[in-house]
């Protein structure tokens, strides 16, 4: 099966065209600025409407994974045109070639499509993004509805063993401030579903193998707060806990606001996919066990 996958060199790009090559696809890795780690190499600019339609139709996919994005909360905010072409124009890019080639299509969304005033969404729940960047994965969201054949994926919170595109996830952060025994604020009122990067990645491909359609939440299969999951985290790494300090959202004066209750229900998949969302102890263990990996 030959794949594309947009944000190759993403934290969670990378690891899927790990899984992907380990599992004998033809993988090609689209990036723009930082080199990719698996697969065939393709230089691609995804807001480039030309460009991304010659790439997909010269290569004519069977599978797209679109993960390329701004992900940026606060950058999103402050920049919202730079927002709304990195990740919507973009992904109508990226769904008009699918069209014309009759690939499947994969989207990567966010749980920050929904308020936050609830907790647990469902697939089926209404979504009310409270930030910009929410807002612009949502009307993404949209615009692969357009298609015929498309699944979108909703994780929460990636995090991961290495760094990825030039930079460090929310768990490498709080792991290399900890080893340098630096103090830490970390909120006790925002909760999500905080989702490992392997294990995200190898529920994609069984959709991509399956082509399963549709929506689903593809994230951790535990609840709980920033703080909850940092001092998890910490204890996992053999780390000094008393090191993170509960915090407030308001203490924090960010461009954007965050949902203050993210977290995804994973029933659907759990049902569905022979690889199920792991719950945290499980992940942060594989997380440990991937380090240089």
């Amino acid at each position: 099966m030959k794949l594309l996958i947009t944000g190759a060199s993403g934290l969670f790009g990378a690891r899927l065209a790990q899984a992907a090559v380990n599992n004998s696809f033809s993988v090609y890795s689209a990036h723009y600025k930082h080199a990719i780690s698996h697969g065939i190499a393709v230089k691609l600019d995804v807001t480039n409407k030309d460009q991304v339609e010659k790439t997909i139709h010269k290569l004519s996919p069977d599978v797209i994974v679109h993960s390329a994005a701004l992900t940026n909360v606060d950058k999103c905010e402050e920049q919202k045109q730079t927002a709304y072409k990195t990740n919507v124009k973009a992904t109508e890019n990226i769904v008009a070639a699918a069209k014309k080639t009759g690939s499947f299509l994969v989207y990567i969304s966010t749980d920050y499509i929904f308020d936050g005033k609830t907790g647990m969404y469902k697939e089926t729940d209404p979504a009310n993004p409270v930030n910009y960047y929410g807002y612009t994965k949502l009307m993404a969201e949209k615009q692969v509805q357009t298609l015929n054949d498309y699944c979108i994926a909703r994780p929460s919170v990636i995090y991961g063993s290495n760094p990825a595109a030039g930079k460090v996830n929310f768990a490498l952060w709080l792991l290399n401030k900890l080893k340098n025994q630096e103090e830490v604020k970390i909120v006790t009122d925002q909760w999500n579903t905080p989702t490992l990067n392997t294990n995200l990645a190898n529920m994609v491909l069984e959709i991509l193998e399956q082509r399963l359609t549709g929506i689903y939440h593809l994230c951790g299969a535990t609840r709980l707060s920033r703080y909850d999951f940092s001092v998890l985290l910490a204890q996992e790494f053999g780390l000094d806990t008393t090191l993170i300090v509960q915090a407030e959202s308001k203490q924090f004066h960010w461009a954007a606001k965050r949902p203050r209750d993210s977290s995804l229900n994973t029933t659907k998949a759990a049902q569905t996919l022979k690889t199920k969302p792991l719950k945290i102890k499980q992940a942060l263990k594989q997380m440990k066990a991937n380090a240089g990996n």
